[in-house]
């Protein structure tokens, strides 16, 4: 084989590589598009347009699709991965902000703020399955790896709704920190970790025996003011090493051990730090920052931000293509 030969075979081989590079997607809820930036290069590479105000996304269980919360549409845009063009439109219920993804079943779970529901929508036969009662503004939802838990948090109510799937139906109602905001279950699916913006607080609910809140995270950011120091989007390894919280306006990011609760470093990011996403192997992490309009790029083992992204007006939500 010459040299020549050889390089076109390498060449050859990488093409399917260069084809599935990691693609990080973000919702910019004043532009009403969606950012791509490809993982490699950390440049927005598509924008996508999408209905009106775009916050929560979500894939689709066999990941052809990416799902997208569009509020003021009360809508779910539903993106082809191939073409990256909205393809179809499935009617969510009032106001939906945070979407989560059944890992079994073809189903799509909205929270409805304006109404104090759950929406379970069927997005195979593009039906409304049901509906689940909950507290008053629901925002956050978090669905247990094996599909058999979903919790909704309840903004005004402070609460968290701990939802029986096979029921479809709250089942135990426990107290967070003020207006709680987010929900992430560890790769066991033994904990939920719930965020509360106003408490600046992580409550870890043990989802194996009493459904009780077992462990309350604070956080102190040294010279920042108390009031911006604000618990939104959770990150959690799946090597149960580290946990992430976007502190909001504090403008930091809190680094925590799993194990042992602690702290272990606050991360200086962009303004108004929102939401979350690990990329697939977990060594970045990415950051929504909405009122400097960008993506930071966080280096997990580094402890540092190493790249910070300008995408569109007021991003939301981020997420990783599996």
């Amino acid at each position: 084989m010459s040299v020549v030969q050889g390089f076109v075979l390498v060449a050859l081989w990488l093409l399917p590589l260069a084809a599935h590079a990691e693609r990080v997607f973000v919702s910019n809820e004043k532009d009403n598009t969606v950012s791509v930036i490809d993982g490699v290069t950390l440049e927005v590479v598509e924008t996508i347009k999408v209905g009106r105000r775009p916050r929560a996304m979500a894939f689709s269980s066999d990941g052809s699709e990416l799902f997208v919360a569009v509020g003021d549409d009360e809508a779910i845009d539903m993106i082809d991965l191939e073409t990256l063009q909205v393809v179809r439109s499935q009617s969510s219920g009032e106001d939906p902000e945070v979407i989560r993804v059944d890992p079994h079943r073809p189903y799509v779970y909205v929270s409805n703020e304006d109404d104090n529901i759950v929406s379970v929508l069927d997005y195979e036969q593009r039906t409304r399955v049901t509906e689940i009662p909950v507290g008053i503004e629901p925002e956050g939802l978090g669905i247990s790896p094996d599909g058999k838990w979903l919790i909704a948090t309840s903004e005004t109510s402070n609460m968290a709704h701990i939802i029986d799937l096979d029921e479809m139906e709250a089942v135990y109602h426990r107290l967070m920190g003020a207006r709680p905001r987010h929900v992430e279950f560890n790769h066991e699916g033994d904990e939920a970790w719930v965020s509360a913006e106003i408490g600046a607080t992580v409550s870890v609910i043990d989802m194996q025996d009493t459904f009780d809140v077992k462990h309350t995270i604070r956080f102190d950011v040294p010279g920042v003011p108390r009031e911006t120091v604000q618990a939104v989007g959770v990150a959690l390894t799946s090597d149960g090493r580290y946990g992430f919280v976007a502190l909001g306006p504090s403008n930091r990011v809190a680094m925590i051990d799993q194990q042992t609760y602690e702290v272990l470093d606050y991360i200086l990011v962009g303004q108004r730090v929102w939401h979350l996403a690990l990329n697939a192997d977990e060594s970045r992490l990415y950051t929504t920052n909405g009122v400097s309009g960008d993506v930071t790029v966080i280096d997990v083992d580094g402890f540092e931000a190493i790249r910070s992204i300008p995408v569109g007006r007021f991003p939301w939500g981020v997420i990783v293509e599996p």
